[in-house]
């Protein structure tokens, strides 16, 4: 009998231990709570068109803040805003720099960047980190466009695109999917992967397979790897900055390094690298003076880094 007692109390005591090994990650936020999120990024565009090799580059330093409106079970809703936006867009040797913060007349995109600093919307997630839906963006960026109403029909038309391209909600909803870890609803141990399937938004279309990695974790944070596979769909048209209605046909790879901070289940810093490279078809267009479609190579270029601080 006392040799059956040990045994059941040593069979207890290996799966105490092997439970020790999981752990079970979730975003835990609540109603008030604060965040402060950072991003520098660069991201370089190299197109080749007749051999000559034409390069587009997108430079963000954007600050954000994220408040808790409502918090229910496996539900959460947020509010964003902009608190401060540099941007650096550089195509063709036209150069765009904006601080949002600081005036320049001759600038109609700055005027833009200013209406939108401070002006909240919604984002609600679910509690593994799913994105279910973003309010309020699109509605802000209409506001934001009547800094181009004294502008040539043509010009403001440029001016909108170029704002919803980097700053509506598709561009929006996509880079916070590829930022934000979707969690399993399971426990997990070091070691463990597991896979989610977004969508491109915005200009491209496609998909993105990300396999994410739990590399390690204690009782305050968790470090997680991510590996994505991108391919974009290569019927999907879409419009580049010129108007010209063009396919793509690309893949790439996408690479994030997460320190997650477990209280609340963001990541307190992220470094993410993307590569995509393949080839972009404009297709005919007389207007344009596309005789016939044209077969462009491309490469796409981006490295970020965010860092998320709980303020309250």
């Amino acid at each position: 009998m006392k040799k059956l007692t040990g045994l059941v109390a040593l069979c207890c005591l290996a799966l105490s231990l092997s439970a020790q090994d999981y752990v079970e990650l979730n975003y835990k936020l609540k109603t008030g709570s604060e965040f402060s999120l950072s991003q520098e990024s660069r991201s370089e565009t190299y197109i080749t068109v007749s051999e000559v090799i034409q390069r587009t580059t997108r430079d963000y330093n954007n600050k954000m803040s994220i408040k808790v409106t409502d918090a229910n079970p496996g539900k959460f809703i947020l509010s964003w805003a902009y608190t401060d936006i540099k941007f650096n867009f550089n195509a063709k040797n036209q150069n765009i720099y904006v601080d949002a913060k600081t005036d320049h007349p001759d600038e109609p995109l700055q005027g833009a960047l200013k209406l939108m600093l401070n002006q909240s919307f919604t984002v609600e997630i679910q509690g593994n980190g799913s994105i279910v839906k973003v309010d309020g963006l699109d509605a802000l960026l209409d506001k934001a466009s009547e800094a181009f109403a004294k502008l040539k029909s043509d010009e403001r038309d440029a001016y909108k695109k170029l704002l919803k391209d980097q700053f509506g909600t598709d561009a929006f909803r996509g880079w916070l999917e590829q930022l934000l870890v979707i969690y399993p609803v399971h426990g997990i141990k070091n070691g463990t992967q597991w896979e989610e399937s977004v969508p491109l938004r915005g200009g491209l279309k496609g998909r993105i397979d990300l396999y994410w990695n739990l590399q390690h974790w204690d009782g305050q944070t968790a470090k997680i790897n991510t590996n994505g596979n991108i391919k974009t769909d290569k019927v999907e048209t879409f419009t580049i900055e010129e108007g010209i209605q063009a396919t793509a046909s690309i893949d790439g790879t996408l690479t994030t390094n997460y320190l997650i901070n477990r209280e609340s289940g963001f990541p307190s810093i992220a470094v993410q690298n993307t590569e995509m490279k393949g080839e972009y078809v404009y297709l005919a267009n007389r207007k344009k003076q596309l005789k016939k479609d044209l077969k462009v190579p491309v490469k796409i270029v981006t490295n970020a880094s965010y860092k998320i601080k709980q303020i309250k």
